[in-house]
């Protein structure tokens, strides 16, 4: 048997407390009430802009707009299209609101947010890349190789394969080439 404890369990409103609190549970609620309030914005601008500009070439209300695909299409007494009406004014005015919707999210919310972040990263400075595993592993192929052949770009006092078998290299110290940190093994010097 074991002596471990057993997870403390959290109860249901701690956790469902947890989950409202959590950065982007309220960062969304804010959003869907900021977008809804914003629709209404976008609605009005195309009722009260976009529709009369539509208006001067046809009628104001887009929903309107509609084509005869088969048949005879004619309109009967309780305002209803007979035959296949194809209406793609309420599609041109949705288009045209999400376009309208999706231009004024860029130019008055993200691209200044982007100026924002980009002076804010000027002011802190260059950022240093810490390097990937490919190029420290480079690194470390370049400097062993560098060690054993005994090339001007190896470290003074690395030691290389002539080197004395005494001090930290003999005992397999940090600078000791590879061949004989594992005890005088297969040399691949040629």
């Amino acid at each position: 048997m074991s002596n471990e404890n057993p997870p403390e369990q959290k109860g249901i409103l701690a956790g469902f407390r947890e989950f409202l609190m959590r950065g982007n549970v309220v960062e969304l609620a804010v959003a869907v009430v900021v977008g809804t309030a914003f629709s209404k914005i976008v609605d009005a601008i195309v009722k009260g802009f976009i529709n009369p500009l539509v208006g001067a070439v046809g009628t104001q209300d887009l929903d309107k707009y509609n084509s005869c695909l088969k048949g005879p299409c004619s309109i009967n007494s309780s305002g209803e299209a007979k035959g296949v009406v194809l209406n793609w004014g309420p599609v041109l005015s949705a288009a045209l609101t999400f376009l309208i919707t999706a231009a004024v999210v860029y130019f008055l919310m993200i691209l200044p947010m982007n100026k924002y972040k980009e002076r804010q990263a000027a002011k802190a400075g260059p950022v240093e890349v810490p390097k990937t595993e490919i190029e420290l592993l480079t690194e470390i192929r370049d400097a062993l190789v560098g060690q054993r052949t005994g090339e001007a770009g190896a470290e003074p006092g690395s030691g290389s394969a002539s080197a004395p078998d005494s001090g930290p290299a003999a005992a397999g110290g940090p600078d000791t080439p590879v061949g004989r940190q594992r005890g005088g093994g297969v040399s691949t010097e040629k």
